[in-house]
């Protein structure tokens, strides 16, 4: 080769061709552009990709509906019996098809108390990276690991039923900051009021934060008021969800099939997409007999300017003053 390249001429020849092929594979965004066997490999093209195939589950969907229907009113959360069959569970109906554009984990302790996040690299060097967590409980691994594997995120939990993160996450640090507080579809925090209550954006106003990078809610049945009341304006006033992804915790409990479907198709509608379910076993294992009717859910939120879909996010704003006092 290098006998090759001493002459001029060759030499000439040969950087031509590298050039040319590098131009023929960066210089056209078009797929009918590109050579043969080429792979767009880029986020856009990720999660626009993952978005095709999860359209395709939405299709199914209906098909599903059609079958054990027709109507939506028709279909039974849990039955009991063989028929119809095949039998089926209303699960069945919401897979999470959506593929994570990055690395897939399962952050925190095995059994209760983990969560499955997509692409925890993208914070992990990040500034103002912000994380919520609704529903401590005693157990903190989730957010202590979140703690450990990034340098910024400032971690804020809420949870009246105890009073502190669990013991796996230091309180010392002036990254996290917890309350006894509790979170609703509205706002109840007088001082008479036991315990304080608050929306989801009346608590984002409060500590100054326009954008949350992971939201993990926990709050035994009240995700649907507190989802409702939090998702619905933005659909209304046309715009993107203030946060990047959502780990939550579906409590199905006395809910029919209409309203599961209207609130998974609340959630779709403003942009977020299932990329993880795990059902929990051991509430099913302790509820022998009975319906299975809670189930985890991780999403993440393909609209708006969020660092996991785009590579250069929207600078999210926070405050650096202090938590509110009570």
């Amino acid at each position: 080769m290098a006998s090759v390249l001493r002459n001029p001429r060759n030499a000439i020849i040969l950087f031509a061709l590298v050039a040319g092929a590098l131009y023929l594979y960066t210089s056209s965004s078009s797929a009918a552009d590109r050579p043969f066997g080429f792979i767009d490999e880029t986020l856009p093209a990720r999660v626009g990709n993952a978005e095709r195939i999860y359209q395709k589950t939405v299709s199914g969907r209906q098909g599903l509906i059609q079958k054990f229907g027709p109507e939506p009113s028709d279909i039974a959360m849990f039955p009991a019996d063989k028929d119809p069959w095949p039998p089926y569970t209303a699960w069945d109906f919401f897979p999470p098809s959506f593929n994570c554009p990055h690395e897939r984990e399962r952050l925190g302790s095995l059994g209760d108390g983990g969560k499955w996040v997509c692409g925890l690299s993208r914070v992990e060097d990040k500034p103002d990276c912000i994380v919520y967590s609704f529903g401590i409980n005693g157990e903190s691994s989730f957010e202590a690991e979140i703690f450990e594997r990034t340098k910024y995120c400032q971690i804020w939990g809420y949870d009246f039923s105890v009073r502190s993160f669990g013991p796996e996450l230091p309180t010392y640090s002036s990254r996290t900051h917890f309350k006894a507080w509790g979170l609703s579809g509205s706002n109840s925090h007088g001082p008479k009021d036991t315990p304080k209550m608050y929306t989801l954006q009346s608590l984002m106003d409060l500590n100054g934060h326009k954008h949350i990078d992971i939201l993990k809610i926990d709050v035994e049945s009240w995700e649907f008021d507190v989802l409702k009341s939090f998702v619905q304006p933005y659909i209304d006033a046309g715009k993107p969800l203030p946060f990047g992804q959502l780990q939550i915790e579906l409590h199905m409990w006395q809910k029919k099939f209409v309203e599961m479907l209207a609130f998974f198709e609340m959630l779709e509608e403003a942009g977020l997409r299932p990329f993880m379910q795990e059902p929990n076993l051991v509430y099913n294992n302790y509820n022998k007999g009975g319906d299975q009717d809670l189930s985890e859910y991780s999403f993440i939120n393909i609209k708006g300017d969020n660092v996991f879909i785009k590579d250069r996010a929207v600078s999210n704003v926070h405050s650096s003053r202090p938590p509110p006092s009570d």
